[in-house]
């Protein structure tokens, strides 16, 4: 028997371990650049992507693992404040997201926010507008921010 095999508390008996997906989730923090936007008659909007310093290399939006004993809610503002030095304010849940080879790594579930921040990202986040970016993004961020962008509010 394995040393890490849990044991039933009644009969003594290994009871069967079962992999799952891990939980994750995804911020799409929205900013506002300071300059006009002639066609909507406002600032412009941007979002904040993080330059991913492990493996899959690139760019990305924030965030990343739940802890355990921590809400979803609370696990998007804490990955948000740790990787852009951001405070944010939570709008909506845009979705969840579990195919299982959108990550290569493992399989994950990922919740998805969107949410505010009117503070400007730090050195090492970058902002662009969703029409410029490319799809090249890890865990299909491309589609996240194109589905984010069509809700409204």
């Amino acid at each position: 028997m394995r040393k890490d095999a849990r044991l039933c508390p009644h009969c003594g008996k290994a009871i069967k371990g079962y992999r799952n997906p891990f939980p994750t989730v995804d911020i799409i923090i929205e900013i506002a650049s300071g300059s006009y936007d002639p066609v909507s008659r406002g600032k412009k909007k941007g979002i904040v992507l993080i330059k991913r310093k492990n493996p899959p290399y690139g760019w990305a939006l924030p965030g990343g693992f739940v802890d355990y004993g921590e809400s979803l809610e609370s696990a998007a503002q804490r990955e948000a404040r740790e990787e852009t030095s951001l405070k944010v304010e939570l709008k909506y849940q845009l979705g969840a997201y579990s195919d299982p080879p959108r990550d290569p790594r493992q399989h994950t579930i990922s919740v998805v926010f969107v949410a505010g921040a009117t503070e400007n990202p730090g050195l090492q986040t970058m902002r662009k507008t969703p029409a410029s970016l490319t799809p090249i993004l890890f865990l299909n961020t491309w589609h996240l921010i194109m589905e984010g962008s069509s809700k409204t509010i």
